[in-house]
């Protein structure tokens, strides 16, 4: 595990202090968990970002139908046998 050294404002510090206090946690594991959350959010907001773009995309919405199509036509068959 690496180690990182950082500088945060006083209040932030204080807020961490106290909520490592009050649930019994290191600051770090707070740290830790807190940029888990903020980067899986961050990634969400990638993959919405670029699913509303790509649904301005004719191209895109056109292959979108003849997959379904297909998955549609599959189920179908599936469903025949």
């Amino acid at each position: 595990m690496a180690t990182f050294t950082s500088s945060l404002p006083d209040k932030l510090l204080n807020d961490l202090a106290k909520a490592a206090t009050d649930l019994k946690l290191p600051k770090n594991k707070i740290i830790e968990k807190a940029l888990k959350i903020y980067l899986e959010q961050l990634e969400r907001a990638a993959y919405i970002k670029s699913y509303k773009r790509m649904a301005k995309d004719e191209d895109m919405l056109l292959m979108a139908e003849e997959g379904m199509a297909d998955y549609l036509k599959t189920l179908e068959e599936f469903e025949n046998k």
